[in-house]
């Protein structure tokens, strides 16, 4: 088995890098992509907990990109994580984000939910601050129960204390990801709520601007989504890949591996990975550990 879409707590997951790679050796996984929102902080970490671990640790990112019908995700896989390109796109991204998550709680504040943001601060633990991170404030103050209550009250879109925040078009997240010397792969299509014909059309205008895969495999595809994403990869000569989007907290119902439970991700997705990569990127060394 194998996991290809992990968030730790670098970004918003709950367990930290190194304890993913425990986890996944635990649960006997043959190969995992740490994949954190906007940051390779946590790809160091990740890579040298693998190191004699018995598995394939792969060093990803998970890139949020804006298009005309709202936000869609471009993983990035087999990047070099210190390239300067990376560093400084991830880096304004991160930016915007502080400066969206300090209005969301100058809004709290003005609807009379007593956050500071200095306590948020301390709840990431030097981590990127995000939405949870917030959620989990109203928790403990007691204005919520749970962190899915903040955001189905006050954080999600189109909520009191909502914020949106700047965002790259998926064409410059593709080529920054290439300049990385990685692979460009479109996230968990199914929540762009697409039909047929727009999808095939959105994935052919990511194709000719360099899109090398999509993420097949996931825990809300039905097995009839599937093949057709399959087919669509074969018409536009991508690759396949997979991943449960694990965040390190089973109490949603997912598990690292096998999402809810019947999750199959083909262990053979993981050579067509690096036969991509080395068609891209020839006399090049991939940045792994194993």
């Amino acid at each position: 088995m194998i996991d290809l879409h992990l968030h730790s707590s670098r970004s918003d997951g709950h367990l930290r890098p190194s304890e993913l790679v425990e986890r996944g050796r635990q649960l006997q996984l043959s190969a995992l992509a740490l994949t954190d929102h906007d940051t390779t902080g946590g790809v160091d970490e990740f890579l040298a907990a693998a190191d004699g671990a018995g598995l394939l640790a792969v060093p990803g990112v998970e890139i949020s990109a804006q298009w005309h019908a709202g936000t869609m995700h471009i993983l990035g896989y087999l990047i070099d994580h210190h390239s300067d390109a990376l560093q400084r796109t991830l880096e304004w991204i991160r930016q915007g984000r502080s400066t969206r998550n300090r209005e969301i709680c100058r809004r709290l504040n003005q609807l009379g939910y007593e956050i500071l943001w200095d306590d948020i601060v301390e709840l990431a633990g030097g981590d990127v601050v995000g939405r949870p991170h917030i959620a989990e404030a109203l928790v403990r103050r007691g204005y919520v129960a749970t962190p899915r209550e903040a955001f189905d009250t006050l954080l999600a879109e189109g909520r009191p204390a909502y914020v949106g925040r700047r965002r790259l078009p998926p064409e410059q997240c593709i080529d920054v990801i290439h300049a990385s010397g990685g692979l460009a792969v479109l996230a968990h299509p199914v929540t762009l709520g697409l039909n047929e014909s727009e999808m095939l059309k959105l994935v052919g205008e990511l194709a000719s601007k360099g899109l090398d895969g999509i993420e097949c495999y996931y825990p809300e595809h039905s097995q009839e989504y599937v093949v057709w994403l399959l087919r669509l990869c074969e018409r536009f000569d991508l690759i396949p890949t997979g991943g449960t989007d694990f965040h390190g907290d089973t109490s949603s119902g997912i598990e690292m591996g096998t999402g809810t439970g019947n999750l199959v991700i083909p262990d053979s997705l993981v050579s067509r990975l690096f036969a991509r990569w080395e068609r891209r990127n020839s006399g090049r060394n991939p940045h792994i550990s194993s």
